[in-house]
């Protein structure tokens, strides 16, 4: 039944309940309302609540089919669900949130706050005092709109936590500002970040000097070394990278070559890979279409070749110069997921230096060599007048001394030494492309330790390869002589060779795949590599060092020069003919 007592509004409300229910009259109905309402209500029908904090409570526990309340007790309700919500929406949040007055003492503070570590709290309270401060000094007149700037602070606690907070003043109008309210938070992980960004930013600039005079006075064997070993120790201390390898495309093919390697096994190594996005492996890919790519697990990516005995993961960033891919940077891991976002990050930045490293030694030994080249062709131009008028003077003068042998002898040798002058020049004026001193070797006598060797011969430069050939064959040698990488390994794998004489830079394998297919072939066969004034953009000369490589001939050589280091070679590495005779 009910109660005649109640508002009208609510008698109606109560039948359309009963009325909606599928439940009878009898049982009990779940209604709540507050204690002003009349206390002839039912208590077997309604459930009251005796305060404002009780109906929280009970609405957040229970279920009820009706609320009855009085608007002046509802408005409590509201008050008191709104604190609720905006303290929940305090308690969730990831920062650190309180209110502090200028006496340095906190009115409030959410759960993450007080989660923190008490010498934090204890810090935040100072830094919050002291911005009290610093808002007041600024006075009333600047916060217009009731909007005041921030401040923001940050502070370490202890060696190896960081925090950052946002304090801002709670403004009351013509009053000083008493108290402030913080946002903090846990920025050590962004701390060290930025910190290990600078590292490898420092890191980078030390492989950019380059053009130091310390480095000026290297040979660019040990530009190439020092490099390398600049490289190696960023990537393994700074990076924490153990297995990496880093390869530059080859414009004459885009072939990537490998430059610089460190923890793979050499079978990693002589993949032949291309900067083409399909078919070419993920650093195929990323120098094709100069995106990074992390590998989270290489037997579920099908991009991923060979690398790393047991390699679960990789990273690989491309080397970029400006807006052109240079080359890659790859990184491998023995573990799932090695590499995260902050990976690539670094490795992206210390791929830019790496780049710039690369490109700045390569334009030293290109201005070396444009410069001798310069230099050469001027030289030939200013003797030119000089020789042909010596040459004139002596032709006048040998006429005259008609009768005299022993004077015309003696200015026809002047002729003949003018001619070697102007042959001499011309041949260094070709820099990279001849050998010097070709007339002085003498096709009678022969070194005995020459004769009968084998010697495979391999330069693009058919002017090179030829000239070494023809000297070498006068030598007694039995020669091949090859006009590209490709022609060369064939031929090692092929025929059985006591030396290998080769350029670094040819078409289709580089000096480093030539020496590494001798040495397949014959752990103790003797290579001598030649390079254009050092020019070597693969890293072979470093690489073949390290490894045993017997010597390195830097364009435009002596005949004798390279005469004695093929013999110092094969010295060293006597057949088994040689050493017979022994």
């Amino acid at each position: 039944m009910i109660d005649p007592i109640l508002p009208r509004q609510v008698q109606c409300s109560f039948r359309r309940l009963t009325e909606n229910s599928n439940m009878s009259n009898t049982n009990k109905r779940h209604i709540l309302a507050l204690n002003s309402l009349p206390a002839s209500l039912d208590s077997d029908c309604f459930q009251v609540s005796e305060s404002g904090e009780d109906v929280m409570a009970l609405l957040q526990s229970g279920q009820f089919d009706m609320v009855l309340a009085n608007c002046n007790d509802f408005t409590a309700i509201e008050r008191n669900l709104v604190t609720d919500q905006a303290n929940l929406v305090l308690n969730t949040i990831g920062e650190g949130v309180l209110v502090v007055n200028q006496t340095g003492q906190c009115a409030w503070s959410n759960k993450r706050m007080q989660a923190y570590p008490p010498a934090a709290m204890e810090q935040v309270l100072q830094i919050c005092s002291r911005a009290v401060e610093i808002f007041n000094t600024l006075g009333n007149n600047d916060y217009e709109h009731h909007t005041a700037p921030s401040k923001k602070f940050s502070f370490p606690v202890g060696q190896d936590q960081f925090f950052e907070l946002i304090a801002s003043p709670v403004i009351q109008k013509d009053q000083p500002i008493t108290q402030v309210v913080a946002v903090v938070w846990d920025a050590t992980r962004s701390k060290r970040m930025e910190q290990k960004i600078n590292a490898i930013d420092q890191a980078g600039r030390e492989l950019a000097k380059l053009e130091s005079d310390r480095i000026a006075k290297l040979t660019p064997t040990e530009r190439l070394g020092l490099l390398r070993d600049k490289i190696i120790k960023t990537s393994k201390e700074l990076l924490t990278f153990d297995h990496f390898n880093i390869r530059v495309v080859d414009e004459r093919d885009k072939k990537l070559d490998i430059v610089i390697a460190e923890g793979l096994p050499p079978e990693a190594l002589e993949i032949d890979l291309y900067a083409q996005p399909e078919g070419n492996g993920i650093s195929g890919y990323v120098a094709a279409t100069g995106r990074s790519y992390i590998c989270h697990d290489t037997e579920k990516d099908p991009r991923y070749i060979l690398g790393i005995k047991h390699c679960k993961s990789s990273l690989t960033v491309p080397l970029r110069l400006h807006d052109k891919i240079i080359g890659v940077f790859n990184v491998e891991s023995d573990n799932v997921g090695a590499f995260e976002e902050d990976d690539r990050q670094f490795a992206e930045i210390f791929g830019q230096y790496i780049a710039m490293a690369l490109n700045t030694l390569n334009l030293l030994v290109v201005e070396r060599c444009n410069t001798s080249g310069q230099i050469a062709d001027s030289v030939v131009q200013e003797m030119a007048k000089p020789l042909n008028d010596i040459v004139t003077e002596a032709k006048m003068l040998i006429d005259e001394y008609i009768g005299d042998d022993n004077m015309r002898t003696r200015l026809k040798k002047i002729i003949e030494d003018v001619e070697f002058v102007r042959v001499a020049v011309r041949d260094v004026a070709q820099g990279t492309k001849t050998v010097l001193g070709t007339g002085d070797i003498s096709s009678e006598v022969h070194d005995p330790i020459l004769t009968g060797k084998r010697i495979l011969i391999a330069d693009d430069e058919v002017n090179i390869r030829t000239t070494i050939g023809d000297i070498l064959t006068k030598q007694g040698c039995h020669c091949t002589v090859c006009k590209d990488g490709f022609e060369a390994v064939t031929e090692l794998e092929r025929n059985k060779f006591d030396l290998v004489l080769s350029d670094i830079r040819m078409p289709h394998r580089n000096g480093y795949e030539i020496f590494a297919s001798a040495q397949r072939k014959d752990k103790d066969m003797p290579v001598i590599l030649m390079t254009g004034f050092g020019y070597d953009p693969h890293h072979s000369v470093v690489r073949a060092s390290q490894e045993g490589l017997s010597a390195v001939l830097f364009k435009p050589f002596k005949v004798d020069q390279m005469l004695d280091e093929v013999c110092k070679a094969l010295s060293s590495h006597p057949t088994p003919n040689q050493s017979s005779h022994g």
